[in-house]
């Protein structure tokens, strides 16, 4: 099968299995895991953040950074398809007591104007704004990038109105693939940020909350509370080692090939249209005459995987494992269907 649901299916290379096997760990709970800690400190460096903690996904990551960021009452502005709204399970509210500001944005992307507009007077009736959420790439908004300086923008505005800036990076790679931005400059732009190590840079498990030393001591506490500290972790940490050091340059194949799925669906006469293909993430729609699942089913009997997205909407989403061999074999099913 070409599983294109998601980049979180991909397995480990044999090298970085082989990584993995000879990792040298300890007990992380105790600090001394040397392979996680190497993780934490090259990543932390990487983006000129002081430190870094190692988490089991970017769920975990993103709540500590909001936990960490904000207090019980206080309000976060984010768009609202982000993913620590849409897909973290009430997590905010759950977690830290929290009131969503959800904005509409562009694809996901919040704008200067949206950030000023949506902030609360300090008013007993209204929660005080405290953050921003940014997501780059955006999921929902179809792997959407915020251009190259956009978010030292944001951030410049948020500050000047005493705002802290969180940013859900899962894909932040993909993102500075396309943009050219660096870790340092994106690191200056926020104060704590989530990487995601399982998506596109293909390690098995595991994500990262970068910030402030006294941050990430907080962080620790609240993971330690929520049953997200490990022990002999490293054999995992060294993944992630392996993908910061080997999967990131390579990210431009994914989305070279994302980009020749989105022009195959360009001439299928059933899809009404496909969302503007920046990075890995490919979302269609179909005519509201053909069912999604009827659609997924036909593709599955062809051999390839997507999932449904929305009502009538589709996301496929290209990986480590996909190569342009099997971008034509989906572009040659695309086209073959004929509707029911």
């Amino acid at each position: 099968m070409i599983d294109l649901r998601s980049d979180t299916v991909t397995k480990p290379t044999p090298a970085m299995l082989e990584a993995m096997f000879s990792a040298e760990v300890g007990d992380d709970i105790f600090e001394e895991d040397p392979t996680v800690r190497k993780l934490e400190e090259m990543s932390a460096a990487m983006f000129g953040k002081e430190a870094a903690l190692y988490c089991t996904s970017g769920t975990l990551s993103n709540q500590l950074a909001l936990k960490v960021s904000t207090s019980p009452q206080d309000e976060v502005i984010c768009d609202k398809l982000s993913h620590i709204y849409y897909y973290e399970a009430a997590g905010p509210a759950f977690l830290s007591g929290l009131s969503l500001r959800m904005v509409d944005g562009d694809r996901g992307r919040l704008s200067v104007d949206q950030i000023l507009e949506n902030i609360n007077p300090d008013n007993i009736h209204q929660p005080p704004t405290r953050l921003i959420s940014i997501e780059n790439t955006h999921n929902k908004g179809g792997g959407s990038v915020y251009p190259k300086g956009e978010l030292m923008k944001l951030s410049m505005a948020a500050r000047s109105m005493g705002l802290g800036v969180h940013l859900d990076g899962a894909r932040i790679f993909n993102a500075m693939a396309v943009t050219g931005d660096t870790p340092t400059e994106i690191g200056a732009a926020v104060d704590t940020l989530s990487v995601c190590l399982s998506k596109g840079l293909g390690a098995p498990v595991g994500s990262l909350l970068l910030s402030t030393r006294e941050n990430i001591r907080k962080a620790r506490r609240v993971r330690k509370a929520l049953g997200g500290g490990m022990r002999q972790a490293g054999y995992l940490a060294a993944a992630g080692i392996y993908a910061l050091e080997h999967h990131i340059d390579r990210l431009k194949d994914d989305h070279l090939i994302a980009k020749r799925i989105g022009a195959y669906l360009a001439t299928c006469s059933y899809v009404t249209e496909v969302a503007p293909v920046e990075t890995n993430i490919i979302v269609f729609h179909i005519s509201p005459s053909i069912p999604v699942q009827s659609m997924l089913d036909y593709l599955n009997n062809c051999g390839v995987r997507a999932m449904q997205f929305g009502k009538h909407s589709i996301r496929m989403v290209t990986h480590l494992h996909i190569t342009e061999k099997d971008a034509v074999v989906v572009g040659n099913a695309l086209t073959a269907f004929r509707g029911i």
